[in-house]
């Protein structure tokens, strides 16, 4: 029997289980795990972070480019309360990602050690699965059930605690292995109840003006392609969450776009509160993208399918509950509706015409706005920019301040798919650089770009240092208008202009990228701003472009609601 210890046992099981990049920050406790990764032939890349956040969130976007589980890992105390928030975003947006801490000696706990903390009492109840190694007995089987538990069912987070000590102790290489499939997301797929899927297909096809809304487990699901056969069999426009973004290409003549109270338009709305049937895909019809479930109204009937049972009905009655993965589903619900196509009402509303009715109202509005050459620099001219100048297969990921709005509402991804992502589960700043790197190295074919206000860069901006050291040519775009704008404009809706602790001066971003490495511009003149964009993109390495920027509270921003 070869013998090895627990840290190798868990570069062995993370290299079984077909991970080729982990993202994290070296600490006193992963010492023993870090040699063994130095020291083994396991064709695993670790990429050091400067933030123990920042690793979390490329994990997270790594996970949602490739499919694949996401890692990342942190030491013990602050490390391991660093790497929380990636988590617990990943978690609540459905995304595999395995959060690795270390910790301090099994027999140090009680002794008031440096950095003791009850890791597995903090992940309880933010991630889909946690558990401490006690002994390293334990370890295969830890590992297998947090891949099982990731990729199965529902996708989330889960997390592993790994104490020093059975790190070093020495584990039986007979029980190194892994369960084949479970290295991607979804895995173990399952349809939903037939006899639902059939009455489902009856309702759709009966319906006059059937509308289908889709969140981001659609597009998890990779079911893409059956949404447009579906679409299409009912002549129905598709609108979506902002998660959802990518069911169809934005260029889709059933696309009417986004939905809700971040990014939606009164056309869209319209389609909602119009439609006689909607149907609900992976998408949990929350808050936001429901104006407070407005749209769709709680009269109209609805049609719910989601992978996870607890979503469905949890905000609006459901006629019929199609619980499975979407992508089984949506294949055996088409097959039905086909058949029952000549049921189809010939008064049935045209949904390509409601759809491009709803795109050419957002158009009128948009266009002026993108043309303005007026200074500071509209948030719309970045976003039309960007959307003549970048490829077709770009990927865009966006913080939730001020680019989420006008990237939601205006981006165009040219091919369906995960080409636009921003972390709307708990919408914390910081994200779109560190997530722009994750998502770059997963998919290095295509060009990414990191939107971002200049709250966000604050918060993140050590993470340069590692875009120049790996060589990783993400390009980024900082709207710096020098305030935290979404709450501005909500102490200006809100509380009558009463601003408080909002404004902060205003850096030079493009400085402080150049003094990092990077290839930087700044922009105050709209009608360089494509110049800047071009360069940009030709330049071989990471780049940065300062956009002098409109303040949000005085834009012409998506939003029908601020924070009250």
């Amino acid at each position: 029997m070869t013998k090895m210890n627990g840290a190798e046992a868990m570069v062995r099981m993370l290299q079984l289980n077909g991970v080729k990049h982990i993202f994290g920050l070296c600490g006193d406790t992963s010492l023993p795990f870090y040699d063994a990764l130095a020291r083994l032939d396991h064709g695993m890349e670790h990429i050091l972070t400067r933030d123990e956040r920042s690793a979390a969130y490329m994990a997270d976007a790594y996970a949602r480019v490739t499919g694949k589980v996401g890692v990342c890992e942190g030491p013990s105390g602050g490390g391991a309360t660093y790497l929380l928030p990636g988590l617990v975003e990943a978690n609540e947006s459905s995304i595999a990602v395995l959060g690795i801490t270390s910790d301090v000696p099994v027999g140090s706990r009680g002794k008031y050690p440096l950095t003791e903390l009850d890791q597995q009492a903090l992940y309880r109840p933010l991630t889909k699965w946690n558990a401490r190694v006690d002994r390293v007995d334990q370890l295969p089987g830890i590992v297998r059930s947090a891949f099982r538990a990731m990729t199965t069912g529902r996708p989330g987070a889960a997390h592993i605690c790994l104490p020093h000590d059975v790190q070093k102790h020495e584990a039986d290489a007979q029980d190194i292995w892994a369960q084949p499939g479970h290295d991607r997301f979804p895995a173990m797929r399952y349809a939903a109840d037939p006899a639902e899927i059939d009455t489902a297909a009856a309702r759709l096809t009966a319906a006059q003006s059937p509308v289908i809304m889709c969140g981001g487990g659609l597009v998890i699901s990779g079911a893409c392609s059956e949404l447009d056969t579906l679409a299409r069999l009912l002549n129905a426009p598709v609108v979506t969450t902002i998660s959802g973004q990518g069911s169809l290409a934005d260029t889709h003549p059933l696309n009417a776009g986004v939905v809700g109270a971040n990014g939606g338009s009164h056309a869209t709305r319209a389609i909602l509160g119009n439609a006689d049937l909607v149907l609900l895909i992976g998408c949990r019809a929350g808050s936001t993208s429901t104006e407070h479930w407005t749209y769709p109204s709680r009269r109209i009937p609805v049609l719910h399918l989601d992978v996870d049972p607890m979503a469905i009905a949890a905000n609006y009655r459901t006629d019929v509950a199609l619980v499975g993965d979407a992508r089984l589903t949506l294949r055996a619900l088409n097959a039905l509706v086909h058949d029952r196509l000549a049921q189809r009402p010939r008064s049935g509303a045209d949904g390509a015409a409601i759809a491009a009715a709803a795109r050419a109202a957002k158009h009128q509005h948009f266009q002026p706005l993108a043309a303005s050459l007026d200074r500071p620099i509209k948030p719309e001219r970045v976003v039309a920019a960007l959307n003549r100048l970048l490829p077709g297969n770009a990927i865009v990921v966006a913080d939730p301040g001020t680019p989420c709005p006008y990237f939601s509402a205006y981006f165009n991804a040219a091919t369906p798919g995960r080409q636009f992502i921003t972390n709307r589960a708990q919408g914390a700043l910081g994200f779109a650089m560190s997530a722009g790197i994750g998502a770059a190295i997963g998919r290095p074919d295509c060009v990414v770009v990191s939107v971002m206000g200049d709250g966000s860069f604050g918060f993140t901006c050590g993470e340069m240092e590692t875009m120049v050291r790996r060589k990783i040519p993400v390009k980024m775009v900082v709207f710096s208008n020098g305030v935290f704008g979404w709450i501005k404009a909500s102490q200006k809706v809100g509380y009558g202009e009463r601003y408080f602790s909002v404004d902060f001066d205003r850096t030079d971003h493009a400085r402080v990228a150049e003094a990092f490495g990077l290839k930087a511009w700044r922009v105050q003149d709209p009608a360089q701003l494509d110049g800047a964009i071009e360069a940009a993109l030709r330049h071989d390495g990471p780049a940065l472009i300062d956009v002098i920027s409109q303040e949000l509270q005085d834009a012409a921003t998506p939003v029908s609601q601020w924070m009250g």
